[in-house]
């Protein structure tokens, strides 16, 4: 069992992950290993973006089912059976499925896992050249700096701080409108980026390149979907043209 999960591992995963950071890096980056991470995690959601429209349209149907809920909630306060039974509908009407979203962010990690594993094991000289495919090219010396920092090191915090940053900009973002936070939110908002930065400066400093581009193409995304797909406002009854 442990010898088919090496081989599926090592034969449909890490070396074709391999000879597409290698193809990529050989013809789209001028020969920069980090520019070549940066376009691998662009195609891979590119990829992954039809999972991630119906990701955006699940948030969108849960909240719509968020304040349908809650008038149902407050229907039928004295019926709790009643109560269960209309909030199943309304779940089962607005189609909320989280598979795409978890789908998503499983691929993602799974290539986390094979970035790790590339880096750890080397990616120059002889073990590179025996995993490459005949039509991807030897490209000799690996270029694996990418403005002046190793992208390979661990221990990077400028990197690592970097995505903690985004992250508490990000959460602080999300939540503009809200007037008062709770405790919780309050804590969250600093222990996700701080454990993030700790995560990633043990890592090394192409995990936080990964991450980084992974999340400003993902808001990027979610930009364009909410300004296309948002609810058009609804006119007041009795309003002129």
């Amino acid at each position: 069992m442990t010898a088919l999960f090496t081989l599926i591992w090592n034969q449909y995963l890490l070396i074709p992950l391999v000879n597409a950071l290698i193809w990529i890096y050989n013809n789209m980056t001028d020969h920069s290993l980090g520019w070549a991470v940066v376009w691998l995690t662009v195609g891979l959601r590119i990829v992954l973006l039809p999972l991630t429209i119906i990701s955006e349209s699940n948030s969108a149907r849960q909240e719509k089912a968020q304040e349908e809920a809650l008038k149902a909630s407050k229907a039928f306060r004295f019926d709790q059976i009643a109560q269960q039974e209309e909030i199943r509908k309304i779940i089962k009407k607005n189609h909320i499925s989280p598979w795409a979203k978890v789908s998503a962010l499983l691929i993602q990690l799974l290539v986390l896992v094979l970035l790790y594993q590339v880096f750890v094991r080397g990616i120059t000289g002889e073990k590179l050249a025996k995993v490459l495919y005949s039509s991807i090219d030897f490209p000799g010396k690996i270029n694996t700096l990418f403005y002046g920092f190793e992208i390979g090191k661990v221990h990077d915090w400028i990197w690592a701080g970097l995505c903690a940053l985004y992250i508490f900009i990000f959460i602080i973002w999300e939540n503009r409108h809200q007037k008062q936070w709770q405790s919780g939110q309050v804590v969250f908002l600093f222990l996700f980026p701080m454990f993030t930065f700790a995560a990633l400066w043990y890592l090394p400093m192409v995990k936080s390149l990964f991450i980084l581009t992974s999340m400003i193409f993902s808001d990027i995304i979610s930009l364009i979907i909410g300004v296309l797909f948002s609810p058009k406002p609804v006119k007041a009854a009795g309003a002129h043209h």
